[in-house]
Parts: structure tokens; C-alpha cells; sequence
């Protein structure tokens, strides 16, 4: 809940999102549920009324598999 506003995120079964950071370049691995998952949270972060600033933190055993760095996802609607 942000500014009073409430937006759910929610999980398709079986997601398996992996976050490697190579140094210049970070990859984002998932399988079919895993991209389901992350493109339904951007959607979620891009409905009208939710609040600049709102975000959703994913981390190893949170959401990532085992080993992978942590990703944020935040609305920013600063030009």
C-alpha cells in the first residue's frame, strides 16, 4: 500500500525469475510463468492511480531463484 492505494502482485504457478548481474549487462532468465509474473507486476506498477515511487523489491528466496541479485521494480514518472 502506497499513498493509500493498494495494488496486488501476484505469482503465476510454477514462476522461476533468475537476476545475474555480468557486470555491464544484467539478464533476466524466467520461464514462461516467470515472464507472465514480471510482465503482470509492471502492469500492476503502470495502473492508473498508483502513486510515483511505488515499488516492488524481488530478491533471492523472495520471489528470485537461489544466487540471483536483487531487482527492483519502481514507477517513475519524473521526465
Amino acid at each position: 500500500m502506497t499513498d493509500g492505494t493498494t495494488r496486488i502482485f501476484t505469482w503465476e504457478a510454477g514462476a522461476r525469475i533468475e537476476v545475474r548481474n555480468l557486470g555491464g549487462e544484467i539478464v533476466i532468465e524466467a520461464n514462461v510463468a516467470g515472464l507472465k509474473t514480471l510482465a503482470g507486476h509492471l502492469l500492476t506498477l503502470a495502473r492508473d492511480g498508483t502513486p510515483d515511487g511505488s515499488h516492488l523489491h524481488l530478491e533471492e528466496n523472495n520471489g528470485l531463484e537461489e544466487g540471483s541479485a536483487s531487482l527492483v521494480l519502481e514507477r517513475c514518472d519524473d521526465e
